[in-house]
C-alpha cells in the first residue's frame, strides 16, 4: 500500500508519497503566482492549483510504490473562499486567507452578539465570513451566483472525488462553524447572510471524504483509492509532528510564527486572539497564537543590511547572553495574537552611538522571542500545558536563538532527529488513517527527538523580566501611532 500527502501551500504544492509504514519514499513540488490586485488583496486562480496537481502526481506516477495508492489526504492553506455555481463553475479567483480587504466587515461580524461565544474566536478580517460579507456589498453578482463556498483543501477535495466535503479543522476558521459542537451554526450563518444548503458536507479529518473518481483513477493508474476529509494546514502539521493530545504542542518559526498546543477539550478564550480550532481527529481540538513578522523581521534586518540572515546570527555564538539595552517590537506587518492590531508598526528603542548590528541582531531575535511568549502567556491563560515544545521552521537552525526561545518561555524545546515532518506527512497520515481505520494514535507518532534544548537556568528571571518590559512598549508605541 503506498499514501499521498498533498499540502496545498500559498505559493506552491507539494505531493508527498509514503510506503505502508508510513514512511516517506518520494515527493513533488510545483509553484504558482499568488495575485495583488490592489493594496490588501490577495487572490488566486484555484485552477493553477489543479494543475499543480495533476504535474506533481505526473512526476510521482513512476515511483514503483504508485501503483498501491490506498488513500489520499489534502492540507491547505486555510480561510480561502473559492466560488463555485450552480454548476461546480469557479466565479471568480480565491480570496486567500492573507487578504485583508474586509476588515470593517470582520468588525461588524464580530460585533454580533454570540459570534464569539459560537465561533470561539475573533472574527479576523482573514477569515471567510467577512470575505463573503464583502462580496455581498461589492460584487453583488457573485454573491449571487455562489451556490457552495469551498476552502481551497475542500475545493480539492471536489476535484478528486466530486463532493462537496470539508473537514472540522478547517471549516473551524471561517466564522461559520460551531467550534465547540463541530457543525455548521444556523446563527454564525446567518449573520454572514448564508446557508447552509452552500457549505460543504462535513467529516472528521481522519474519516473517508470519499474515494478518487474514476476517471481520475485511470487516468493516474491506480484503483479504489478514498479520500481523507483533510485538514487545514496547521492542524495537518501537528497530525505529522505527533502533536493531538494535552501536552503536545510545538512552535513553528516560519516567516510567522506559530505556538501551537492540542487541547483534549474545548477551551476558547477569543479575548487573547488565541485561534481555538478543531483538531483533525475526533474529539481533540487544538489553540494557536500567532505572530505575523517572526523569521521576517529577521530576513528584514538582513536585506536592509545586505546581510544573510546566517551572517547576522553567526557572530553570537552560541552562548546566550543577557537581555540587551536595545529593544525591538517585531510588528513590521501589524500584530495576531495577543493584540488583534492590523495597523501596529515595529520599532526599535534604546539605540544609542555604541549600538552596532550584532545589538540590532539581538534586539530582533529578542523581540520576536517576546512576541511568541505573548502567545504562551495566552494559552497557558486558556489552560494549556505547555511542558516541552517541538521546534520546527527556518528559524530552529540557529542554536542561540533556540537558546533564547527556550529561556524565554522557560520551555524544554525538543528537536527532530532527522526526516520528514509537517502538513504534508499529516495529509499522507490521515489518508492511510481513512484508509485503513487504525487508531490515530498509532499512526500520528512524534519524531525521534535529536536535541533537546533546555532553558538557560541562571537567565530565566533576566529575560522575564524584560519580558514584563517589553508589553508596555507595545503601548507606547501604538499611542504614537
Amino acid at each position: 500500500m503506498a499514501f499521498l500527502g498533498i499540502d496545498l501551500g500559498t505559493s506552491g504544492l507539494r505531493a508527498l508519497l509514503t510506503d505502508d509504514e508510513g514512511a516517506p519514499v518520494a515527493s513533488a513540488e510545483r509553484h504558482y503566482e499568488v495575485s495583488h490586485l490592489h493594496s490588501g488583496w490577495s487572490e488566486q486562480d484555484p485552477a493553477d492549483w489543479i494543475a499543480a496537481l495533476d504535474a506533481a502526481v505526473e512526476e510521482l506516477k513512476a515511483r514503483p510504490e504508485w501503483p498501491g495508492l490506498r488513500g489520499i489526504g489534502v492540507a491547505g492553506h486555510m480561510h480561502g473562499a473559492t466560488l463555485l455555481d450552480d454548476r461546480d463553475r469557479v466565479i471568480r479567483p480565491c480570496i486567500l486567507w492573507n487578504d485583508t480587504r474586509s476588515f470593517a466587515e470582520a468588525a461588524t461580524l464580530d460585533a454580533t452578539p454570540r459570534v464569539r461565544d459560537l465561533s470561539g474566536n475573533i472574527v479576523f478580517p482573514g477569515f471567510t465570513a467577512p470575505k463573503l460579507e464583502w462580496l455581498r456589498t461589492h460584487e453583488p453578482e457573485a454573491f449571487a451566483r455562489t451556490a457552495r463556498v469551498l476552502l481551497p483543501a475542500a475545493y480539492l477535495n471536489w476535484y478528486l472525488t466530486g463532493d462537496h466535503v470539508a473537514d472540522m479543522s478547517d471549516s473551524a476558521g471561517t466564522s461559520w462553524l460551531d467550534v465547540g459542537g463541530r457543525d455548521w451554526s444556523e446563527l454564525l450563518l446567518s449573520a454572514g447572510h448564508m446557508r447552509r444548503d452552500q457549505m460543504p458536507r462535513l467529516v472528521e479529518g481522519c474519516d473517508a471524504a470519499g474515494t478518487l473518481r474514476a476517471e481520475l483513477a485511470t487516468r493516474w493508474g491506480v484503483g479504489t483509492v478514498t479520500v481523507a476529509g483533510g485538514a487545514g494546514d496547521n492542524a495537518a502539521a501537528a497530525c505529522g509532528t505527533g502533536v493531538l493530545r494535552e501536552g503536545d504542542g510545538f512552535v513553528s518559526l516560519g516567516t510567522s510564527g506559530v505556538l501551537l498546543a492540542a487541547r483534549d477539550g474545548y477551551h476558547p478564550d477569543p479575548d487573547s486572539a488565541l485561534h481555538t480550532f478543531c483538531h483533525a481527529v475526533p474529539g481533540q481540538w487544538y489553540q494557536m497564537g500567532v505572530m505575523l513578522s517572526c523569521t521576517d523581521s529577521l530576513n528584514w534586518l538582513a536585506r536592509i543590511s545586505g546581510k544573510r540572515p546566517s551572517e547576522l546570527t553567526a557572530p553570537l555564538g552560541e552562548c546566550l547572553k543577557a537581555p540587551g539595552r536595545v529593544r525591538f517590537l517585531p510588528y513590521l506587518s501589524g500584530e495576531r495574537t495577543p493584540h488583534n492590531d492590523a495597523a501596529i508598526r515595529g520599532a526599535f528603542t534604546g539605540i544609542g552611538a555604541e549600538t552596532g548590528l550584532d545589538d540590532l541582531t539581538r534586539a530582533v531575535l529578542e523581540g520576536v522571542s517576546f512576541g511568541l511568549r505573548d502567545s504562551a502567556e495566552a494559552l497557558r491563560g486558556a489552560g494549556a500545558d505547555l511542558r516541552h515544545l517541538l521546534a520546527i521552521g527556518g528559524g530552529s537552525a540557529s542554536r542561540y536563538w533556540l537558546r533564547l526561545i527556550a529561556t524565554v518561555l522557560n520551555v524544554p524545546l525538543h528537536l527532530p532527529a532527522a526526516g520528514e515532518f509537517g502538513a504534508a506527512l499529516g495529509a499522507a497520515r490521515l489518508g492511510r488513517l481513512a484508509a485503513t481505520k487504525e487508531a490515530p494514535a498509532d499512526v500520528m507518532t512524534a519524531p525521534e527527538t535529536g536535541e533537546v534544548i533546555e532553558p538557560v537556568a541562571d537567565l530565566v528571571a533576566a529575560f522575564d523580566e524584560a519580558y514584563h518590559r517589553f508589553g508596555p512598549a507595545y503601548h507606547g508605541v501604538k499611542a504614537i501611532q
